[in-house]
């Protein structure tokens, strides 16, 4: 019987940024400045390569010279069709959806068609309703200006276009640059870009059936969007072998003839692959249960995810579920699980739940708590006593998207106490007591287990050991709903691995270990 891996990290290196965020050409730029800084020998002996990026941050670009069709920026995780384009006045009537937008009447008229296409195809709950997934993108491109099909579409240049993610924009930009010379018509000369499971879910990829549902398809029909097999990337599992890299990228930096290019995953799911398997090195036991292993995101933002026997999805409530690679049952928690996983049907697969909610470190930022304070009035924190006097729900600013969705959510941060030491207290424990209600309602809404066993904790907050004995008083707590045989079990811990390209390497490398 196979042990669990114990992953070793041989190098580490990071740059920054050369402009945007969203600017496509600073991702590639970034990722070629890293590898040319790569030891030759370690990319010699590379196996394969695995590209996590933000979530639901995508473009369109040309099918054949892969140059984004639409501008230099792409539409990042954060952008909302919605909010990024918010008027004042109404739209007249008249305005022409579809045809190119150059006004402010045009694009108010755009939102509002993108919000009718939703309401009326995607069903009630599902992510991809939301105004930042992916599909809400490709639909308000589309009604900005129709996507061209590179023959009779109405894009000025003639493009073919297609929808990329930041994971396979930059995969096959740097990796799989040649097009393919094979078909006939729309499919002749085509760059592959390959999705995955975890990136695709906001596109409205169904993660159960593993393929595009009727609905979404009947959707873009329904649009007008042509040529719907060309325009949607193929998905395959993250760490997926999806071909060998071109040559010229071997001869560029040095990897070998069969070093391959593997299915994707999302930042923060390579960011609780990086922190889980912490949790399963340090487990010693041969029965370890992956069921329950949580991951608790301490950074600007709070975000929460937990392993699940069931798929759990209210988009009303900011909840959703990632399909679990099942390339990395034996390397993460052992051959025994792998092998009980593989006697479960689907319905048992492995789901990956939670949610990302507004509040989170960032308002420590806003209120003025410098490093040197925070670990100043935390080394002497009494954190004890749980209940506070304050009930704070510390937002930066208005509007909640987890554990409940509401676009009206103020921030509560009165009243302030005298002591600076008892605010950063009252702070903390709200954010807390949001992250604990983030875990309950996983749950309440059928999460299995409904309550986690072990809480690895990542981001900056991670480093305040005085928070983390805060928030495992507050875990220890039996509160409504949970039962008191999940409640008082919980570990919070600090993951020991907590960078997403540690995460992505973890898929990679599954990949290495399936072909021994």
């Amino acid at each position: 019987m196979k042990p669990k891996l114990l992953y070793k990290e041989l190098h580490s290196d990071s740059v920054p940024y050369c402009g945007s965020y969203d600017d496509p050409t600073c991702w590639v730029t970034a990722v070629d400045s890293l590898l040319q800084r790569t030891p030759m020998d370690l990319k010699a002996g590379t196996h394969s390569i695995c590209i996590s990026g933000t979530s639901a941050s995508c473009l369109l670009v040309d099918a054949q010279t892969g140059k984004p069709t639409r501008g230099t920026r792409a539409k990042m995780y954060d952008y909302d069709v919605v909010m990024n384009n918010m008027l004042h006045s109404p739209p007249p009537s008249s305005a022409s959806v579809g045809a190119t937008v150059t006004d402010a009447a045009g694009a108010a008229a755009a939102v509002l068609q993108v919000r009718q296409w939703m309401e009326d195809h995607v069903p009630v709950n599902h992510v991809a309703r939301s105004n930042t997934s992916a599909l809400a993108k490709l639909l308000h491109y589309h009604a900005c200006q129709s996507i061209s099909c590179g023959s009779s579409g109405s894009g000025s240049s003639g493009e073919k276009e297609v929808l990329a993610h930041q994971s396979e924009y930059v995969a096959t930009t740097l990796f799989l640059s040649q097009t393919y010379k094979c078909g006939a018509g729309p499919h002749v000369n085509k760059r592959q870009y390959v999705s995955d499971w975890h990136n695709a879910l906001k596109l409205g990829y169904d993660v159960k059936r593993l393929e595009y549902p009727t609905w979404l398809l009947q959707l873009l029909e329904h649009v007008g969007i042509p040529f719907c097999d060309d325009v949607l990337p193929r998905v395959v599992e993250p760490g997926e072998p999806i071909g060998t890299i071109s040559k010229e990228a071997r001869e560029k930096y040095g990897f070998s003839n069969d070093t391959m290019i593997v299915g994707g995953t999302t930042d923060s799911n390579a960011s609780f692959l990086a922190a889980a398997s912490s949790s399963s090195s340090s487990s010693s036991s041969s029965l370890f249960d992956p069921y329950g292993i949580a991951v608790t995101s301490l950074g600007s933002t709070l975000a929460i995810k937990m392993l699940s026997r069931t798929f759990v999805e209210d988009c009303s409530r900011g909840v959703y579920s990632h399909r679990f690679p099942s390339s990395l049952m034996s390397g993460l928690f052992g051959e025994r699980q792998q092998q009980q996983q593989q006697q479960r049907d689907d319905e048992s697969q492995l789901w990956l739940v939670g949610g990302a909610s507004n509040v989170g470190c960032a308002v420590l930022r806003q209120e003025n708590f410098s490093n040197e304070e925070l670990m100043e009035l935390s080394n002497d924190m009494d954190v004890t006593t749980i209940d506070s006097d304050y009930s704070y729900y510390p937002l930066t600013k208005k509007g909640e998207r987890f554990p409940i969705a509401d676009g009206t959510k103020e921030p509560i941060l009165e009243p302030k106490p005298k002591s600076r030491q008892e605010y950063l207290k009252a702070i903390l424990q709200g954010i807390s007591k949001v992250e604990r209600m983030g875990y309950d309602t996983l749950g309440i809404l059928g999460a299995s287990p409904p309550f986690p066993k072990v809480i690895m904790t990542t981001g900056g907050g991670s480093q305040n050991e005085k928070w983390l004995q805060m928030r495992q008083g507050l875990f220890q707590q039996n509160i409504p709903p949970t039962p008191v045989e999940e409640s008082g079990l919980v570990k919070v811990l600090k993951a020991e691995n907590t960078e997403a390209s540690f995460g992505a390497a973890i898929l990679a490398a599954s990949q290495a270990v399936l072909s021994r």
